[in-house]
C-alpha cells in the first residue's frame, strides 16, 4: 500500500508534463491567444492600414511622383507636345545659362524679389505682431483686419485691383501728384514696377505675422522683468529676449516664405498680362518658366528650368537648416 503512493504520484506529476507539453504544442501551432494567431491579426492591421492609406499613395506616385519623373526625363529632351520627345543630353541645361539671357534676367528679377521681399514682409509681420500682442478692447478686430489680406492676396481680383491702383492716374498716382511728388503710373515704370511687386508682397504678411504672435504669446514674462531688473531698455529687451526667444519661430517663417516667393506667378502674370513687362521687370522664374512651356511649347526646355529651380530652392533650404544651428535657439537645448 504504501510503495503504491509515490508511483500513483510518479504517475499524476507524469501526466501533469505531459498535458503542459501538449497545450505548449497547441500554442505553437496557432492555439488561442499562440504567436501564428497574433501574427494573422498583425498582418490583418497592417492591410488595413495599407487600405486606408492607398489612396494618398496612389495619388504620391501617380500624380506627384510619376510626374517628376517625367519632367527629369524631358529635361533632357526637345519636346514640343506634336512629335515625340528626342533625346539631347544636357543641351537644356547648357543653353539656360550660355544662351538665353532672357532667363538670366528673370533669375536676377526673382533673386531681387526674394532677398528684398521676403525680408521686408517679415520685418513687418514681426513689427505688427507685436503691437496686435497687447491687449485691447479692439485686438480681435485688428487682428483679423491685418490677417485678411493673407487670404485673398495672391488672387486674380486683387492683382487687377492692385495694377489699377498703380496704373497711370489711379489712386496711387492721384495721391502721390496731391503730395506734389508726379512719378506717373507705376506698371509702366521700368524702376518702380519691381518695388511694386515687393510692396504686393509685404502687403500679404498676415500669415506670418499670426504665427509671430503665437510664438510671443509663449515668451515668458519673467524674462522681460529680469530683464528690466537690470536696467535693459525696450531695444535691449528686444535684442537679448525677443530675437532668442522667437528665433525657430523666425527661422520657419524665413523658410516658407523664401520657398513661396520663388514660386510667385498669379500677381505678376496678371499685372503684367502675361508679358513678364516693362523691359522684362516682372518677368518672373515662374512666369517665364510658364511663357516656355504653354506659349512657346519647349516643354523639355521649361522642365528644366523646373529642374534648376527645385534645386536651388533644396540648396538654400539647405543652407538655412545649417545655419540655423549657430542663430536658432530651441528651448531646453544647452549646446547651442
Amino acid at each position: 500500500m504504501t510503495s503504491t503512493i509515490p508511483q500513483a504520484t510518479e504517475t499524476s506529476h507524469a501526466a501533469g508534463l505531459a498535458s503542459s507539453a501538449a497545450r505548449s504544442a497547441k500554442s505553437r501551432a496557432g492555439g488561442p491567444g499562440g504567436p501564428r494567431k497574433r501574427h494573422r491579426m498583425a498582418a490583418r492591421e497592417n492591410r488595413a492600414g495599407y487600405a486606408f492609406l492607398a489612396p494618398w499613395l496612389i495619388g504620391f506616385f501617380a500624380l506627384t511622383i510619376g510626374p517628376m519623373a517625367y519632367s527629369l526625363y524631358l529635361s533632357f529632351t526637345r519636346y514640343n507636345i506634336f512629335s515625340d520627345p528626342q533625346w539631347i543630353g544636357f543641351d537644356n541645361y547648357i543653353r539656360l545659362f550660355t544662351q538665353d539671357s532672357v532667363y538670366l534676367q528673370s533669375v536676377q528679377v526673382t533673386a531681387i524679389y526674394v532677398f528684398v521681399g521676403v525680408p521686408i514682409k517679415l520685418m513687418a509681420a514681426l513689427g505688427i505682431a507685436m503691437l496686435l500682442n497687447y491687449t485691447t478692447w479692439a485686438t480681435g478686430f485688428f487682428r483679423s483686419s491685418f490677417y485678411a489680406p493673407s487670404l485673398i492676396g495672391a488672387s486674380v481680383s486683387v492683382a487687377i485691383v492692385w495694377r489699377a491702383m498703380f496704373m497711370t492716374d489711379g489712386p496711387v498716382d492721384s495721391g502721390l501728384s496731391f503730395l506734389g511728388i508726379n512719378i506717373g503710373g507705376w506698371v509702366g515704370n521700368v524702376a518702380l514696377v519691381l518695388p511694386m511687386m515687393i510692396l504686393l508682397a509685404v502687403w500679404q504678411f498676415g500669415a506670418p505675422m499670426v504665427i509671430f504672435l503665437a510664438g510671443l504669446k509663449q515668451v515668458p514674462r519673467e524674462l522681460y522683468e529680469a530683464a528690466e531688473v537690470d536696467g535693459a531698455g525696450p531695444w535691449r529687451k528686444f535684442r537679448s529676449v525677443t530675437l532668442p526667444m522667437l528665433s525657430p519661430v523666425i527661422f520657419f517663417n524665413l523658410l516658407l516664405e523664401t520657398i513661396n516667393a520663388f514660386q510667385v506667378f498669379a500677381s505678376a502674370f496678371i499685372i503684367s498680362n502675361g508679358s513678364g513687362g516693362p523691359a522684362g521687370q516682372t518677368n518672373f522664374y515662374t512666369l517665364y518658366l510658364y511663357q516656355r512651356a504653354f506659349r512657346d511649347l519647349q516643354l523639355g526646355y521649361a522642365s528644366a528650368m523646373a529642374w534648376v529651380l527645385l534645386v536651388v530652392v533644396a540648396i538654400i533650404a539647405f543652407i538655412l537648416f545649417r545655419s540655423q544651428k549657430k542663430w536658432v535657439h530651441y528651448a531646453g537645448d544647452d549646446n547651442r
